[in-house]
């Protein structure tokens, strides 16, 4: 696959060495006592709020970092990231389901962990899930650990573990994890700085939590350009990359060699409303830049992909979607998030991710090299058709590239005549998805949990309810 290139070499070198300023001279608020005696131990520097990370302990431990990471499913199939494969997964955290059939949004509730679960299980392209909606239903204290526990049940697929806020979150997690196998090999953390360049107590907390365990990382700082981080593309570039950066040099200092998942979620400023703007081209190409600067460091990369700040499934979903998609596809991306997702991460929609499944298989499709070569050049099959019926439907050659996917086939957007569109009701492609949402709730079925697992993870939800609950 020919690559997209939208920074030069000499571009991606003048962000890194930009971002060692930043850390070395500017650096960044971190005050928790274990982290501070961490980083200070291997050279980092305090004045104040501030720890400053020298140029050279940045580099040191960027360098241990491996070159892919795995994660492994209930089923023990598994995704390589950085292994040249594009992989997809959903939107993480979404608090509104929005319902195609009624034009409204309505808060998400356990149960949509259940269901979007078991339809993600059931899409091709879904190759990784993220517990999708953060259930209004469950007291906020456990909604994370909730996310997780009512996930794992209706897939067999690979779980990135939810966005955790706190060490004692990992710890439940990782638990949970290990209900299903070894927590390393099942379960990856996100774990968010706060933009600019601070990091609280608890994220703190949870990088070193998550190191020690073993578990791999993906620091994802989510600045929004001209908010909080600059209206430039490069300046936040710059500063996510930083943001990135210091979070791996915490977390190889407690376990050299963990797995790392560079991950960047720069969006940009709606200038009129101050707004997070995730639907804009500029995001796509962040996100394709972000790609390289990961890349630079031998790092997989996870990078917003289907994103839209629309509230239907309208041209303006489809458009921001697929551009945000296609861009970061093409510059080589290792995996790209947002299936499902709708406004800019606070709703998603289950005939959404049907939609994205057709979206995805259409960029693969894209990222397929051309091949040229003897028999796709087809000089003897034209003259072959010349010499007969002028045909090429029965001939061999034909059948043959359709089954290699040459044509990518759609089953969700209509390539009908207008006669039989109306004829079959008019139903559009948002319709659609949903009856097939329908089909699959209906009918997909998910291997279960064994009643031990069940139990096992009952038990820890409710050791963990009395414990955050209470206090």
């Amino acid at each position: 696959m020919a690559k997209l290139i939208v920074l030069s070499d000499e571009d991606v070198k003048a962000i890194h060495e930009a971002t060692l300023r930043l850390l070395s001279d500017v650096g960044v608020v971190l005050t928790e006592p274990e982290g501070v005696e961490i980083l200070t131990g291997s050279g980092g520097t305090v004045r104040g709020e501030r720890l400053y990370l020298p140029p050279d302990l940045v580099e040191r431990e960027i360098a241990k970092c491996p070159r892919t990471v795995t994660i492994h499913g209930r089923d023990k199939k598994a995704a390589i990231l950085g292994d040249g494969v594009l992989h997809w997964h959903n939107l993480g955290g979404a608090r509104d389901v929005y319902e195609p059939r009624l034009g409204q949004k309505r808060p998400a509730m356990v149960q949509d962990v259940c269901d979007s679960a078991k339809v993600l299980d059931a899409l091709e392209n879904a190759t990784t899930i993220t517990p999708f909606f953060t259930p209004q239903d469950v007291p906020g204290q456990v909604m994370t650990l909730a996310m997780y526990r009512h996930t794992l049940p209706h897939t067999t697929k690979p779980v990135h573990g939810p966005g955790v806020q706190t060490a004692a979150e990992v710890r439940y997690v990782v638990r949970m994890a290990s209900v299903i196998g070894p927590p390393q090999e099942v379960l990856t953390f996100g774990i968010s700085p706060l933009s600019p360049l601070t990091f609280p107590e608890d994220v703190v907390g949870s990088i070193i939590e998550t190191a020690r365990n073993g578990v791999a990382l993906g620091p994802l700082p989510c600045p929004t350009a001209g908010a909080t981080s600059p209206l430039s593309l490069a300046g936040s570039l710059t500063q996510q990359n930083a943001e990135v950066l210091a979070s791996v040099v915490l977390a190889q200092l407690v376990h050299p060699g963990l797995p790392i998942i560079y991950c960047g979620r720069l969006a940009m400023m709606e200038p009129r409303s101050g707004s997070s703007v995730w639907g804009g081209v500029e995001l796509g190409f962040a996100s394709a830049a972000t790609v390289q600067i990961g890349h630079a460091y031998g790092l997989p990369v996870n990078v917003y992909g289907l994103a839209t700040n629309a509230h239907t499934l309208d041209i303006q979903n489809g458009y921001e979607r697929a551009l945000n998609a296609i861009i970061p596809a093409l510059a080589g991306a290792d995996e790209l998030s947002g299936i499902g997702e709708m406004e800019a991460g606070v709703m998603g929609s289950y005939a959404q991710m049907v939609c994205d499944d057709e979206i995805a298989g259409s960029v693969h499709r894209l990222r397929r090299d051309l091949e040229v070569d003897e028999d796709s050049l087809a000089v003897d099959v034209i003259g072959a058709v010349m010499e007969s019926e002028r045909n090429f439907l029965s001939q061999e050659h034909t059948v043959r590239y359709l089954r290699t996917g040459e044509i990518f086939v759609t089953h969700l957007a209509d390539r009908t005549s207008w006669e039989e569109w109306d004829r079959t009701g008019r139903e559009g492609m948002g319709g659609k998805a949903q009856s097939e949402v329908e089909r699959l709730l209906a009918e997909h079925e998910v291997p279960s949990l064994t009643e031990d697992q069940e139990q096992a993870l009952d038990e820890i939800m409710e050791e963990a309810s009395s414990e955050l609950i209470s206090n």
